[in-house]
């Protein structure tokens, strides 16, 4: 190890509405000695998700925010590189939410050994990580999608919508449709992940009405599930087309994480009421003691090439808060992750 600093992003600001980098401090530490039952990580994939806004917001949530001037949070990949557990040698790549910073050092306890032979390391903070299972649980078990049923989604080609679409395939599904922003994005839930139509929202210039009209011709049965990611004015579309017993798994808000006050919208009770249907929020942490049952038939389905999956990568620690920006301008194409560092792995 040449390297004698470790690279830090802090939290500095808790921005209302949109954020840039002002938010965000860099800030050069000592490499940490890991201490008794610890280990030394060397990060070299960050994962870049919507939740991070959240993180920076001061208010109750599911889990504490991000203190002022601490360790911006996220999911890593990284190799041990010095050990004083006997769980885990140098060398071995391991995953574990270690934020924004080069060198982290841990306990274990929350610490995933990654198979590199499995699958690209980074598919840990991907498909094989908490993307995937979300997209997993999201479909089987809070929407409960079976055979025959229609299924909308939205941000339809991100790191979770692109795989529930075609899990709920998997699941039975008979028409799967997607609701992205941009035609390349809505042509590649077509081609490529075997979505039934695509339905580009920035078409509407946020017209609820329009995008009814648009999912109806979509949909001419009606809306059986719904895994949301988005909120606002998009899933203000769904309510009035879902059909008796539908299943709604709301997933994210993406659309509503920027705002500085709430969004007026369309009550929904009567639509719920009348065709007595389901609205679950959900963390994919509900489900933590079935990663394994997940993991497996994820891994299965990539090796069979039923489950496609796309990344956008950044290069450079230094570049993160930039690709947390590309989230929310919708610039992203796929999973988001910063390389941190060169893969060791990669052939």
């Amino acid at each position: 190890m040449t390297e004698t600093k470790n690279r830090q992003w802090l939290l500095a600001d808790r921005p209302e509405g949109a954020f840039d980098e002002s938010a965000f401090e860099m800030v050069e530490t000592p490499i940490p000695e890991p201490g008794e039952g610890q280990i030394l990580v060397h990060n070299i994939w960050l994962s870049v998700d919507p939740y991070m806004r959240g993180r920076m917001r001061d208010v109750k949530s599911y889990v504490p925010p991000v203190p002022l001037g601490g360790v911006m949070e996220g999911g890593t990949v990284g190799e041990v590189i010095a050990s004083n557990n006997p769980d885990f040698k140098v060398g071995d790549i391991v995953e574990e939410r270690l934020g924004w910073q080069d060198y982290a050092v841990t306990d274990g306890r929350l610490t995933r050994l990654v198979d590199p032979e499995l699958a690209p390391i980074q598919t840990a903070v991907g498909i094989l990580g908490m993307p995937g299972m979300t997209a997993y649980f999201g479909t089987f078990e809070v929407m409960a999608v079976k055979e025959g049923d229609t299924v909308v989604v939205s941000a339809a080609s991100g790191a979770v919508g692109g795989l529930v679409g075609q899990i709920a395939r998997i699941a039975g599904a008979t028409r799967v449709v997607g609701i992205a922003g941009g035609p390349d994005k809505c042509k590649w839930c077509v081609d490529e992940l075997g979505y039934d139509a695509c339905i580009d929202y920035r078409e509407f210039d946020r017209d609820t009405g329009a995008l009814i009209k648009a999912l109806r011709a979509a949909c001419p049965d009606g809306i059986d599930c719904y895994f949301d990611n988005v909120g606002s004015w998009i899933s203000d579309a769904i309510y009035p087309l879902i059909t008796v017993g539908a299943r709604i798994a709301i997933c994210g808000t993406i659309a509503e994480y920027n705002l500085s006050k709430p969004e007026t919208a369309p009550r929904i009770t009567r639509h719920l009421l009348v065709n007595r249907a389901q609205v679950r929020g959900f963390i994919v942490f509900d489900f933590i003691k079935r990663y394994p049952e997940a993991e497996a038939r994820m891994a299965e389905w990539i090796r069979d090439g039923r489950i496609k999956y796309r990344e956008d990568i950044v290069d450079g620690l230094e570049n993160a808060p930039s690709a947390l920006k590309r989230l929310f301008e919708s610039k992203n194409f796929g999973k988001q992750l910063v390389r941190i560092r060169p893969d060791p792995t990669a052939g």
